[in-house]
């Protein structure tokens, strides 16, 4: 009946706002935390331009479903068929714009690793140690995430900075209480290259954000195929 196609409508349409709101959270939460994903992925992302800012997107989009949210639940309880098309429309926008969004970053982080290489491994070499910029840049990024160097200790190897100090490697690339570091230690001591740091971060925070953006998702589908239903009943009432 129309009046519990009209329930039902309001209930999922109350679903996706809560949807935009948790999607509005994690983007502010992604944006803000120090110690995020994007936080930390920052430094390397800048250097290439197929990067999505993920924490404004997560915004955008949550703000969007709040207020779509709001615009449907007005159609809905007017009972306009234009509102209702308009509400669909849109909502069939932004879900075709999230799974694009999606394919980028899939396809993003298969050749990840080389894009990133191809910038840190020059870097390193050559500018670790004489552009302050890009030794701050790897002194934060090495110090939050326990890491040394990309892959490891051995992108020091042969640099300038190595030959400016005698030899030595930075001191995070050795677990010893010394200011120095020498190839032989850094080798003893391990360390992971950041490149490994960040693959670990990633799969932390990939069930959270894949189950969130599913979750959405569905309810985006749930709310166009219940506005359609509702536009449907209009036009049969109507007629």
């Amino acid at each position: 009946s129309l009046c519990f196609s009209f329930l039902y409508s309001i209930w999922i349409l109350f679903l996706l706002q809560m949807g935009g709101l948790t999607l509005l959270a994690l983007g502010i939460w992604v944006s803000s935390d120090g110690a995020s994903l994007l936080q930390i992925l920052r430094p390397f992302s800048k250097q290439s331009t197929q990067v999505v800012n993920v924490g404004f997107f997560c915004i955008v989009i949550g703000a969007a479903l709040v207020l779509l949210g709001i615009l449907g639940c007005y159609a809905a309880h007017k009972k306009s068929k234009c509102l209702l098309l308009t509400f669909a429309s849109i909502m069939l926008i932004i879900f075709i714009s999230e799974v694009a969004t999606g394919v980028v970053a899939l396809t993003y982080t298969s050749f990840a690793e080389g894009i990133l290489r191809a910038w840190a491994t020059p870097a390193l070499q050559n500018q670790y140690g004489n552009d302050p910029a890009v030794t701050k840049l790897w002194n934060s990024t090495m110090t939050q995430l326990h890491c040394c160097g990309f892959s490891n200790y051995t992108d020091f190897m042969g640099s300038n900075f190595q030959n400016a100090t005698g030899g030595s490697l930075p001191s995070i690339c050795c677990r010893t209480n010394n200011n120095t570091c020498t190839p032989a230690q850094a080798e003893y001591s391990n360390v992971q290259g950041c490149f490994q740091q960040i693959l670990m971060i990633i799969k932390e925070n990939a069930s959270t954000m894949g189950g969130t953006a599913a979750g959405i998702g569905l309810l985006e589908i749930a709310a166009i195929l219940v506005s359609i239903n509702l536009y449907c009943h209009l036009d049969n009432e109507d007629s």
